[in-house]
C-alpha cells in the first residue's frame, strides 16, 4: 500500500482500452467532473500522480490503455477535531484505539488526514493498518484494526458470524413505563430510508436485535447498556429513538439536523460509547477483552 508523508493512502485507477485522451490530464479531468481542473494540475506538478512503479507523471504524458494509475487525495480544507485518540493495545496481529467522538474512523468526504486511521498511521508508521470493523463518526469508544493484510480477513469474519460481544453504553431520558420492561431484547427490521443518512423500521422479519438495560438513574436521564446482538446501521440509536428515549444530542434521530461543515459544536457530543468488546482471536486462540477508558457524564 502506497501512502504519501501525511500517512494518506493513495488511490488507484484504471485507464480503458475504449477511451482516448490527448494526455493524462483530460483523462483526469472527464473521469472526476467534481474535481476541478485547476486542482488536478495542482496535483500533477506536486507529484502526486504516479505510475504503477511509484514515478511521478506529468499532466502532458501519453494516455496509456490497459494501465493502473496512483493518486493521491488532496483537501484544500478539512475540519479540525481537538480531542486525541489513545491506542490501549497493540501487538503484531491488532491495534486497540478509544476514539473521541467526532472523529470519523476512515477518510471520507470533508475528513482526510482528521481521521482515526491516518492519524494512527502517522503515529505507529504501520501504513497497513485496516480498521476490521466501524463505529459513527459521532460515537466515541473502541475501534480495533488489522496490522497485517493476510490475517485481516479472519478478524473481519468474527463480526461476520457474529463472533464478537460489543456492549456500549448511552445517556438517554429515563422511562418509568420503560424501566419496568427492562432488561429486555428489542427486535426490528432495519432499512435504509428515503435519507441516505436515516435508517427507518419497517414491516417484516427482524434483521435486528440489542438487549437493552439500564445501569444508573439520574432523572430525567438514564445510563444504558446496550448489547447488540447484530450490526446494522444506525441500529442502537433507531431502537432507543423507537422506544422513546433518544439518545441524548442525537443529531439525526428522531429529528435530522443540518450538516455541520466546518464550525463543529463540540459542546455536545453524542452520548454513545463504544464500551467493551471481547472475541476469541483467530490468529492466537486467546480470549481478547478491552474495555474503553473513557466514560459518559450522566
Amino acid at each position: 500500500m502506497r501512502v504519501n508523508s501525511e500517512g494518506v493512502s493513495a488511490s488507484r485507477v484504471y485507464l480503458p482500452a475504449d477511451q482516448a485522451h490527448a494526455n493524462l490530464l483530460s483523462f483526469f479531468v472527464i473521469q472526476f467532473p467534481h474535481i476541478a481542473r485547476e486542482e488536478w494540475v495542482s496535483r500533477f506538478n506536486e507529484g502526486l500522480i504516479l505510475d504503477q512503479e511509484g514515478h511521478a507523471l506529468a499532466l502532458n504524458d501519453a494516455y496509456l490503455p490497459n494501465t493502473h494509475l496512483i493518486y493521491f487525495r488532496r483537501l484544500e480544507r478539512e475540519p479540525e477535531i481537538p480531542f486525541e485518540e489513545k491506542i490501549l493495545y497493540q501487538d503484531e496481529h491488532i491495534l486497540v484505539a478509544d476514539k473521541p467522538h467526532f472523529l470519523p474512523v476512515t477518510p471520507s468526504g470533508l475528513y482526510l488526514h482528521q481521521t482515526l486511521l491516518n492519524r494512527l498511521k502517522k503515529t505507529t508508521d504501520i501504513q497497513t493498518l485496516s480498521p476490521i470493523h466501524r463505529i459513527d463518526r459521532d460515537t466515541a469508544g473502541l475501534v480495533i484494526f488489522s496490522v497485517n493484510p493476510n490475517e485481516r480477513a479472519q478478524y473481519q469474519n468474527l463480526f461476520r458470524d457474529r463472533a464478537v460481544n460489543k456492549v456500549y453504553e448511552a445517556i438517554a431520558p429515563f422511562s418509568k413505563e420503560l424501566e419496568q420492561k427492562l432488561p429486555m431484547t428489542y427486535q426490528s427490521r432495519l432499512e435504509e430510508s428515503e435519507h441516505f443518512l436515516q435508517m427507518c423500521e419497517v414491516q417484516g422479519e427482524p434483521n435486528s436485535d440489542t438487549l437493552i438495560e439500564i445501569l444508573d438513574i439520574k432523572s430525567p436521564f438514564a445510563r444504558y447498556r446496550l448489547t447488540p446482538g447484530s450490526g446494522k446501521k444506525h441500529q442502537l440509536r433507531c431502537h432507543l429513538n423507537t422506544l422513546n428515549i433518544p439518545i441524548k444530542n442525537d443529531q439525526i434521530y428522531p429529528v435530522l439536523t443540518p450538516y455541520q461543515e466546518y464550525d463543529l459544536d463540540f459542546s455536545k457530543p453524542l452520548q454513545l460509547l463504544a464500551k467493551a468488546v471481547s472475541f476469541t482471536d483467530p490468529i492466537t486462540h486467546q480470549l481478547r477483552a478491552f474495555s474503553s477508558q473513557k466514560t459518559l457524564e450522566l
